[in-house]
């Protein structure tokens, strides 16, 4: 198994040609699609095992739930005008401290889709003029467009869904 780059070392090349943007859309709006097929059939025990220190399926989930008011807060940005999107807490606090797997799947599943909606419709409703606004991206250093930051959150999505299969994976050779 090719082992997964991580995320604070991962390097983009931002350049998708504006026609891509619907694709890139429909990663976003399917990611929460995906995260409950990932995750209907395991017990509450698989959700929840770390791994050492490292986070849960659940708590995956729930990091990805964390994050949605960070990508409305940068389409506020966005709409703003603002120079600089607003920075991610990089430390990743509001996930170590919000217990995710002391709540259950479906809470977070539904939450998630209900705000990952809110963020898909409104970048459904944009017009091409703002799809290529810029601002610059405060940890990569470089100016980014409405489209790249769709990419960058399906990319980020990605990675925590690939990580959950890892450990779905993980889970299933334990128990054989």
């Amino acid at each position: 198994m090719v082992e997964r780059t991580e995320w604070i070392k991962r390097q983009f090349a931002f350049g998708l040609p504006l026609g891509m943007y619907p694709n890139v859309v429909e990663r976003v709006r399917g990611t929460p699609a995906r995260l409950e097929d990932l995750t209907r059939s395991l017990t509450r025990e698989v959700l929840t095992r770390r791994d050492g220190d490292k986070w849960s399926i659940q708590e995956h989930s729930g990091h990805l739930l964390d994050l949605e008011p960070l990508g409305m807060k940068r389409l506020d940005d966005f709409d703003a005008g603002r120079e600089t999107l607003v920075a991610a807490d990089m430390e990743n606090r509001k996930t170590h401290d919000a217990n995710h797997n002391a709540n259950t799947i479906e809470n977070i599943l539904a939450a998630l889709r209900k705000e990952r909606m809110e963020f898909v419709r409104r970048l459904d409703a944009y017009d091409e003029g703002f799809v290529q606004r810029t601002a610059l991206h405060p940890r990569l250093k470089v100016r980014i467009r409405v489209l790249d930051l769709a990419f960058f959150i399906a990319e980020h999505d990605d990675h925590h869904l690939a990580r959950i299969s890892e450990l779905i994976r993980n889970s299933n050779s334990l128990s054989n």
